[in-house]
């Protein structure tokens, strides 16, 4: 076996560790990425799983921050739900396409135009952003907001350092980014 080859079978093994360990987390982390592995530098589809609403009411704004490196984040529209874009001035500039981005998202909201448009209680949906995924490995954690007829949940805590992830109570969605670029570019 070649050393590209065990290089490859290693990073596989790690990915399905961290693949099997994400999928061991508790069931109360309701507002969660249906991919919680990618590569670094690459286009990633973050798809947010809204399982239920709050105190038993329908859900009329889901709030997502974008983490720190994820670059040019794109919601994708829901029909009968606003999206709101909200923008800030980088401390590090990136250069795309041949132009320097000095601003980029850092939160995207969808709200819904009418209370017949809120997603009930008893259903599921999905929040979808295509981002471009940091440079470098590591872990994200995107913090979500989710506001109901009825209260809120704030999907936002993140471990301490020694602390699972399991022990909190409201934990933001995560996602591991893997070392390795991904072969080509999407938009």
């Amino acid at each position: 076996m070649n050393a590209s080859h065990r290089h490859r079978r290693g990073r596989l093994a790690a990915a399905l560790a961290t693949i099997a360990a994400l999928a061991a987390w508790p069931a109360h982390a309701h507002v969660v990425l249906e991919y919680q592995v990618a590569p670094a530098a690459s286009s990633y589809r973050a798809t947010f799983k809204v399982g239920h609403g709050c105190e038993g009411t329908p859900t009329w704004q889901i709030s997502i921050d974008i983490p720190a490196g994820v670059q040019g984040a794109k919601p994708m529209p829901k029909p009968g739900w606003a999206l709101e874009i909200v923008r800030e001035k980088l401390a590090q500039p990136y250069t795309s396409h041949g132009r320097t981005i000095t601003e980029d998202v850092s939160r995207v909201t969808w709200t819904a135009r009418t209370r017949e448009d809120q997603l009930p209680n008893d259903q599921y949906d999905e929040f979808v952003l295509a981002v471009r995924t940091p440079e470098q490995a590591g872990t994200l954690y995107w913090p979500v907001r989710q506001l109901c007829e009825r209260g809120r949940h704030d999907w936002v805590e993140v471990p301490a350092p020694g602390q699972k992830r399991g022990d909190l109570k409201s934990p933001a969605a995560v996602l591991e980014v893997l070392p390795g670029a991904a072969a080509g570019h999407a938009h």
